[in-house]
């Protein structure tokens, strides 16, 4: 469970609460934020933080304990040729779908890839079907067994998570985000809604409405909280399920980083304010990232510097009685290999942009 720990302050001396921060640092926890709901559902790397703008930035943020039980010894190294480049674990539950049992699983798994350069960001969406080999829990009564890679969380929590990324991809992880949609529908409402352009007509009945049900027309839309909600998590009335929630995750993310970062956000104190508290409200962070060392990193991202991929599966198919996807371990071998490396040209020849 996450624990509410003090932000420290940059200097030894506490900054008047009344004061406003200093402009350069304020825009970058504007960027760490908005990243950070990006990086959700992120989705989106910018996987980072949540505080609270100007006079709050000193309030509780909340940490989650990622990598105390995952060991040193079976963590991948990471490659002397990828530099400062840094991979981000994004995860996402909904403890308000009906699906969900105690949220204790994590329906969205994105890797974030932040290359040396700074110069964009790499989005890799793992399907939370996929099936893989979960390494064996820290009190072991669960795991060392193959199993739908969302099963991680359910087992030994994020440090269990992080081990079977890792496992999976050969990629380390250097830190966690982790989103609560419980609070997605209060980031885009604080924004005053998101436009977003329905591939085609469908009915959710899964729905955040009292009957469980809300139509989509297709073409360009506004959508507040709830109806975005309701889009980002919908799989069942697809013929390809969880791929096109993939896609339609992405698609929100997008929107609310183009809206968030947009003049009429940033120029609002009342509604940047509303924005990034809510923000704060569903995303915490693992205990070793500096939000304000990553503020400068990012601030130069915008969506146009995000491209979203998929790992690579070759389809999906059944064990057992579960309905799982399938990796193409061949291709995810020679794509994560490239993201392991920070190699951003090979990372676009070998993945499958979404």
């Amino acid at each position: 469970m996450p624990v509410d720990v003090k932000v420290a302050s940059d200097s030894p001396t506490q900054p008047d609460p009344a004061a406003p921060p200093p402009r350069k640092r304020r825009w970058g926890l504007r960027i760490v934020l908005i990243v950070a709901v990006v990086l959700i559902v992120l989705a989106g790397g910018g996987a980072l933080a949540a505080t609270l703008y100007a006079r709050d930035i000193g309030n509780d943020i909340q940490r989650v304990q990622a990598f105390d039980q995952v060991p040193e010894a079976e963590r991948p190294a990471k490659e002397q040729a990828a530099g400062d480049a840094m991979n981000f674990l994004v995860l996402g539950s909904d403890t308000r779908d009906p699906e969900s049992t105690g949220g204790s699983r994590s329906d969205t798994i994105i890797l974030m890839h932040l290359p040396a350069d700074r110069s964009g960001a790499q989005l890799v969406s793992i399907p939370r079907d996929t099936w893989t080999h979960i390494p064996k829990s820290a009190d072991g009564q669960h795991g060392n067994t193959t199993a739908k890679i969302n099963a991680a969380y359910a087992w030994g929590g994020t440090p269990l998570m992080v081990r079977t990324v890792e496992n999976f991809t050969g990629v380390r992880i250097d830190h966690v985000v982790m989103v609560d949609f419980a609070g997605f529908k209060d980031i885009v409402d604080a924004l005053g809604g998101v436009e977003i352009d329905v591939e085609t007509a469908f009915t959710s009945t899964h729905s955040l409405n009292k009957d469980s049900v809300r139509k989509f027309a297709a073409g360009p839309q506004t959508m507040d909280g709830a109806t975005a909600l309701d889009y980002a998590r919908e799989r069942y009335a697809f013929k390809d399920g969880d791929f096109a929630r993939i896609r339609h995750q992405q698609q929100v993310i997008k929107a609310i980083l183009n809206k968030a970062a947009s003049g009429g956000t940033l120029s609002n104190p009342g509604k940047l304010n509303s924005f990034l508290r809510a923000t704060a409200d569903a995303v915490s962070v693992d205990e070793t990232l500096n939000i304000f060392g990553m503020a400068g990193d990012l601030r130069h991202l915008r969506s146009d510097s995000l491209t979203f991929y998929t790992s690579p599966t070759t389809g999906t198919g059944t064990r057992g009685d579960q309905s799982v996807v399938l990796p193409d371990k061949a291709k995810a071998k020679q794509f994560f290999a490239a993201v392991k490396r920070d190699d951003v040209a090979q990372i676009k020849a070998t993945g499958t942009v979404k």
